[in-house]
């Protein structure tokens, strides 16, 4: 069983080797614990403090491409390496990497395919009250999204199976976080959460500038996210509310044609007619994006077999272990994919 331990970095030359240092390089249930960097561009010594480090592995960029490219380029990496398990950490040592243990447990023990950190926000003492309660909203409009119950959607501190991993495809160009949780809870994975200790802060955030705009790209992730997994009920929704307007429009012209009126209302109609052609249209847009959803899910599929052939999956098959759902699926009698 090899774990290996994935770091976003950014000039992280300062704060990494506490990072490495919290992260235990031997841990019950795992023979083998690796540190893979992945170097977002750094302008600093944030490679040359690695390899002073004992560093395992580093994946580097040329230029800064943001931390969802580093992310999904660490998981390709990691999967490539032969991980049976991957925790993903942040390299300005937010996460304290003395609990990776209590992270991966549930993997280990095959009651999950994901496990999210949960900082348990209202307990961080460096956090505002605006940006807890941001938090908390932001997490709750991502359980339901994603059918889901995990509290703390923005930690960054979690561990996927192999086959999780495998499943992910990273197609946001600002975070990860969001979006995963909303994969994994569509694709129906098994999801958990644990509490997770924090250290102090130790600089400001680089994600984003401000929170109007870190709300204005999290609020289109998610949009966009759910759109490709749910497109007809976000179409049919919209064309449904289009149609109601038409149709109380409508209605309003013939209210008022009844008792001799119609001719100063004239303009109802021609709203009347705008709104329910835009309201079918809409609905017809949300089927044919289903149609395409359809095709997306084969195509992920077909991508799911590419990377175990790319990965020498194939001749290892028998060393892994099933997806937790796939296991509970399997219980009960019902196939497994």
């Amino acid at each position: 069983m090899k774990l290996i331990v994935q770091i976003p970095c950014l000039n992280e030359e300062e704060t990494l080797p506490q990072t490495v240092a919290d992260i235990p390089r031997v841990i019950p249930g795992v023979d083998e614990v690796e540190l893979l960097i992945i170097d977002d561009g750094s302008t600093d010594g944030t490679v040359e403090t690695a390899r002073a480090l004992g560093v395992d592995h580093i994946v580097r960029f040329a230029r800064n491409r943001g931390l969802a490219a580093a992310f999904a380029a660490g998981v390709d990496a990691c999967l490539r390496l032969g991980a049976d398990i991957i925790v993903n950490t942040d390299g300005d040592n937010q996460y304290y990497g003395g609990d990776i243990p209590r992270l991966i447990a549930p993997i280990l023990a095959g009651e999950a395919d994901i496990v999210i950190g949960d900082r348990r926000v209202e307990t961080i003492e460096h956090f505002s009250p605006t940006k807890k309660r941001l938090q908390k909203l932001g997490s709750w409009v991502v359980r339901r999204a994603s059918d889901t119950d995990i509290p703390d959607t923005t930690s960054g501190f979690r561990a996927y199976s192999r086959e999780a991993a495998m499943r992910l495809n990273i197609i946001s160009d600002y975070s990860y976080t969001l979006e995963t949780i909303i994969q994994a809870g569509k694709q129906h994975l098994a999801l958990t959460h644990t509490p997770v200790r924090t250290n102090p802060k130790t600089r400001e955030s680089r994600l984003f500038s401000s929170i109007p705009a870190y709300l204005r790209r999290s609020a289109a992730t998610i949009i966009r996210i759910y759109a490709m997994y749910e497109p007809l009920r976000i179409f049919v929704g919209a064309g449904v509310i289009l149609l109601a307007v038409g149709i109380i429009l409508g209605l309003r012209y013939l209210y008022f044609d009844l008792i001799g009126e119609g001719k100063g209302h004239i303009q109802s109609v021609i709203l009347t007619a705008v709104f329910l052609i835009a309201g079918i249209q809409v609905i017809l847009i949300g089927m044919l994006a289903d149609l395409i959803a359809i095709n997306r899910r084969l195509n992920e599929d077909i991508l799911l077999r590419v990377k175990r052939l790319e990965t020498g999956e194939r001749a290892r098959t028998g060393e892994r272990p099933e997806p937790a759902a796939d296991r509970v699926k399997q219980a009960a009698g019902g196939p497994t994919q």
